[in-house]
């Protein structure tokens, strides 16, 4: 994947979270179809920790099948830093194990909400584009 679309409406619903659920690390997974993405999916973070984030299984499980249900597939999964910028950590680094998903980062270290998105192989982290769209709905 180049770059990763995520409508505008889906990236304020990041920030969001991200807001909600400070001073905790928010995450979740998003799903669509080519490098679009077309749903977000809001998970609990199980460490409840303003450093590191877990998925529940039985949550990525569910959400994996719902996105299939549906012919879209996990495109991403994101995490907030609720104080550092939109960057992958040593730990985000050690912790990715998917080089087929885009890791996205939403940062709140700034009065503006700061989103990146990286793709994450071998130990190294490569910035790609965001392309934010106004549509709701993809054709």
């Amino acid at each position: 994947m180049r770059h990763i679309q995520i409508p505008q409406y889906i990236a304020e619903a990041l920030f969001q979270q991200a807001r909600e659920e400070l001073p905790h690390e928010a995450c979740g997974l998003l799903t669509g179809r080519d490098e679009r993405v077309e749903k977000h999916y809001p998970m609990v973070n199980v460490d409840h920790s303003a450093e590191h984030f877990s998925f529940d299984p039985q949550e990525q499980f569910d959400v994996l099948k719902a996105a299939r249900a549906t012919g879209q597939k996990i495109l991403a999964n994101y995490h907030s830093h609720p104080s550092s910028p939109a960057r992958p950590s040593k730990e985000d680094i050690r912790l990715a194990y998917d080089p087929s998903v885009v890791y996205i980062i939403v940062s709140l270290a700034a009065e503006t909400p700061d989103i990146k998105a990286f793709h994450i192989r071998n130990g190294e982290a490569v910035s790609i584009p965001i392309i934010l769209s106004e549509d709701i709905y993809w054709s």
